[in-house]
């Protein structure tokens, strides 16, 4: 055997640990809307808080085990610039999701989340002038169009603009977060994603009316943050270095499957007509073209660097 060279069956079990990883993120947070669903609290920003305070514990915890204390300590030092804005970002979209959550369908925010791949494309073309196949072009009219139909059904419903709002800011900042990875490929994600989650917990902290809450909603406040999006994060940095990443992207989309099941399940909450019909136009485009899209800038995974 050559120097260097993998053998096939620690390559085959190294794919495969990877799919189960990713496919085993997309599964933990595709229950968080239904968690939300559960909290009694009436302050948002109090959830905002003590999910994003728990999130940030655990992923402190989870770089500690896996990197030692000297190890977390240079993830956190080296970041950079770059790295702040990533966390930043990722703070933002953390406490968008909460406050869109509860003004909106939980479908309609997961299903804005699916355009991010596409508009990630799009903005690479603004900014990095990177090239858009005819392939991704229809691709990205067909999610705007199926945003819209979306969107008219939720407004024909009388739901919150903000709400709506919210859930597309979050797809944009995400796609953003793509490009600026993509400018910045040595990001790690991890410590960046730990961060974000400490600010969204400082900011929402001079918001909530309050920090107090009963034993059940504290326990599911700790699901929302320590299981869902601290988990979620850990499960997926893991298992994506193992695969490509159009893969994993293709894994990613169980969430936005999964999510809205949840919700009916267990919350009783059917999307719309015309959401479904949305729905379906957005991740028909979404796949064809995560299995069309080629070349090594556009399969550049958000968490290529842990």
């Amino acid at each position: 055997m050559l120097k260097g060279e993998t053998p096939i069956p620690n390559r085959f079990s190294s794919r495969f640990m990877g799919i189960l990883l990713v496919a085993a993120s997309a599964f933990v947070w595709s229950y968080g809307g239904a968690i939300q669903r559960f909290i009694r609290i009436d302050d948002t920003w109090t959830i905002v808080f003590w999910r994003c305070f728990f999130a940030a514990l655990f992923l402190l915890g989870f770089m500690i085990l896996r990197d030692g204390p000297r190890g977390t300590a240079r993830l956190f030092s080296s970041m950079g610039t770059p790295g702040l804005v990533i966390a930043t970002g990722f703070a933002v979209i953390s406490t968008c999701f909460v406050l869109a959550v509860s003004m909106t369908p939980v479908a309609n925010v997961v299903l804005f989340m699916a355009s991010i791949p596409l508009f990630a494309a799009l903005f690479a073309r603004i900014f990095l002038k990177e090239q858009i196949t005819p392939v991704t072009w229809l691709a990205i009219i067909a999610v705007m169009c199926g945003v819209g139909i979306m969107v008219s059904s939720s407004l024909g419903e009388g739901l919150s603009v903000i709400g709506l709002t919210l859930a597309a800011s979050i797809a944009l900042i995400f796609a953003g977060m793509t490009v600026i990875t993509r400018r910045h490929p040595g990001i790690r994600m991890t410590p960046a994603a730990c961060l974000g989650s400490l600010i969204a917990t400082l900011a929402a902290a001079t918001q909530a009316g309050s920090f107090l809450a009963p034993a059940q909603d504290m326990a599911l406040l700790f699901a929302f943050g320590a299981l869902n999006l601290g988990l979620g994060m850990a499960l997926y940095v893991t298992g994506a270095r193992m695969i490509p990443s159009a893969l994993a992207a293709l894994l990613g989309t169980l969430e936005m499957i999964l999510a809205p099941m949840w919700m009916v399940l267990l919350h009783g909450e059917i999307p719309s007509q015309r959401t479904l019909i949305g729905g379906a136009i957005v991740f028909g485009a979404l796949f064809t073209y995560l299995l069309n899209r080629p070349g090594p800038k556009e399969t550049q995974n958000l968490t290529r660097s842990a």
